[in-house]
């Protein structure tokens, strides 16, 4: 399970100390999981999986793929998520602050002006 913590730990592009910080686990004993010094605890496992995405399976065994597939509610809420770790003007920001603003109405027409576009991507890529 070492190898796959300091595996995981480079795919997000996270120092030992950036990747303990969430779980609330100290860089040298990080550094003492990736070199096989320390066993990690069944609770240790979930809190990766849970903050990370991670797939126990994978973690656990190799087994499978290294992230756990999200449904559209967690799609949503990491895109949220980082919406609101963005900069106050980031145009992301500003828009969902806009979409949040919508009356019923608003979100028909939108659904209406989405589906023309899609319609029209379709007339002009036939394939």
């Amino acid at each position: 399970m070492n190898e796959r913590i300091k595996r995981l730990r480079d795919s997000l592009g996270l120092t030992q100390e950036e990747f303990g910080t969430p779980l609330n686990i100290v860089r040298s004993t990080i550094a003492n999981y990736e070199r096989g010094v320390r066993s990690l605890s069944d609770r240790t496992i979930a809190d990766i999986c849970r903050v990370y995405g991670v797939s126990e399976t994978w973690l656990r065994t190799g087994e499978g793929p290294m992230l756990a597939p999200k449904d559209r509610e967690d799609e949503i809420t990491d895109f949220l998520a980082s919406v609101l770790r963005d900069r106050p003007d980031s145009f992301k920001k500003r828009l969902v602050a806009t979409l949040a603003r919508l009356d019923e109405s608003e979100w028909e027409l939108l659904a209406n002006m989405a589906r023309k576009l899609a319609d029209e991507e379709k007339k002009a890529d036939p394939e």
